[in-house]
């Protein structure tokens, strides 16, 4: 922590102890200060004040909420069976035909990347039989100063 004059600056973004939530709130129930004077008391921002006293008028609860946080996954549990059943009906769909199959909303690397998860490749197999193995240049000729010599 940095002492700024008047301003305390945490590093980084760490998630504040149960104790220091309660402790915070048991504060401001109290009426020991305003929400900016607890802020201050605490070395925490206002912002956080204020956000611990709604969440709790929410949800009843002040624990931390990560399990909330982050970006959601646009393809869920469900969309991994049906992906599984469409490539069972048709295992050489495209990723587009499988998002549009789908009705997902997402970026094709974002299919790419849970069939990899789940364990699925997709294989180009050529439809016709490979042509026959000929060679395709003629017999390399011998060394420079040997065919001058003759």
């Amino acid at each position: 922590m940095w002492n700024v004059g008047k301003l305390v600056l945490r590093e980084g973004m760490a998630t504040l102890s149960l104790d220091l939530r309660q402790r915070i709130i048991s504060t401001c129930d109290r009426g020991e200060g305003t929400q900016e004077q607890v802020a201050r008391r605490f070395g925490v921002s206002y912002g956080m004040v204020k956000k611990l006293l709604q969440q709790r008028r929410k949800t009843g609860c002040i624990k931390p909420r990560h399990h909330l946080a982050g970006r959601k996954k646009k393809i869920v549990a469900e969309h991994r069976i049906a992906i599984r059943k469409q490539l069972q009906r048709k295992p050489d769909m495209t990723l587009a035909e499988l998002r549009d199959a789908l009705g997902l909303e997402c970026t094709l690397p974002a299919i790419h990347y849970v069939l990899v998860d789940m364990g699925l490749t997709y294989k180009k197999r050529r439809s016709a039989l490979p042509s026959k193995t000929a060679k395709t240049s003629p017999k390399r000729g011998g060394g420079g100063s040997a065919s001058k010599a003759g």
